[in-house]
């Protein structure tokens, strides 16, 4: 049976391309957000694989797309103004990992504001994953695994894998063992990705219809070094919105907005209060910073 639905899944696989759709893979996270506190966070995030490629992103925006979506449609339609702010729930991760075939090239990024324009911000690497093969199996959910462990990021890591699974990809940047990865996590528990279930997804398109709704689309991409990457990141989580308030007058901010009850410049300090929020809330990398990986 277990061969039979290989069979199945590796035909589905190969015939993504002429259909435009792509297998999603949703993998439970449980994460540590705070370095030093034991107190622990889940979220669900998802691995779409089509022929070419795979995208690993946070599932929390693709969950409430066709809600948003309505209430857009419908603000269209009434002409009257709805706070979205109050209706979206914030993912826990901004970031995206896209795993190019058959080489496996990883583009990380992340959106950012360059004034009032959406931006991706990437770069670009081609990891090399030492796989240690761990004798032994072990049923994880309905799948046989196997055990293997490596070193990455500052931190060492075990994954269970499947062959049941023939795709060699899994959920962050991990990849490279001769199935797909079930579950993966470190030593420290910091970080714990469990594969919950899958399914197919046709008429696949890796933009939500919130980002499509936004001027210029998800943001053009601007491919950077990693370290210039970490650099400018850093800097914009620090004050995310520096870029629009140099290009907002006084008497811009003070607009009203219509049907909000709040003007310009209010709406931009909730969003800044939002964002510094968010990106406070997580102090505990995947990847350890280098400074912190030299001292291992």
């Amino acid at each position: 049976m277990k061969k039979f639905f290989a069979f199945i899944l590796l035909a589905s696989f190969l015939s993504i391309n002429a259909q435009q759709s792509a297998n999603r893979f949703f993998y439970e996270l449980t994460f540590k957000p705070k370095k030093d506190s034991a107190r622990v966070d889940k979220v669900m995030s998802v691995l779409d694989i089509t022929k070419d490629k795979s995208l690993f992103r946070d599932y929390t925006a693709i969950a409430q797309d066709s809600l948003l979506k309505a209430k857009v449609e419908e603000m269209q339609r009434t002409k009257v103004f709805q706070d979205l702010s109050k209706e979206v729930k914030m993912p826990k991760f901004s970031f995206k990992v896209t795993k190019k075939y058959p080489e496996m090239q990883i583009e990380y990024s992340e959106g950012i504001l360059n004034g009032m324009t959406p931006v991706q911000l990437s770069y670009k690497e081609t990891p090399k994953f030492d796989w240690k093969m761990v004798p032994g199996k072990e049923k994880i959910g309905e799948y046989q695994t196997q055990k293997a462990t490596t070193e990455f990021g500052g931190r060492k890591w075990t994954a269970w894998f499947s062959t049941d699974i023939p795709l060699q990809d899994g959920p962050y940047k991990f990849y490279g063992l001769p199935g797909l990865i079930v579950k993966v996590e470190d030593a420290d528990k910091n970080y714990s990705w469990e594969l919950k279930g899958n399914k197919k997804i046709e008429n696949f398109d890796e933009l939500t219809y919130m980002e499509k709704m936004r001027p210029g689309g998800a943001g053009s991409v601007v491919e950077v070094s990693r370290e210039k990457f970490e650099k400018t990141f850093n800097d914009y989580k620090q004050d995310p919105f520096s870029s629009i308030k140099t290009q907002m007058t006084p008497e811009m901010m003070s607009q009203t907005i219509p049907g909000a009850g709040k003007t310009i410049g209010e709406m931009v300090k909730e969003q800044e209060k939002m964002l510094k929020t968010f990106y406070g809330s997580n102090d505990n990398p995947v990847e350890l910073p280098t400074s912190a990986k030299a001292k291992k």
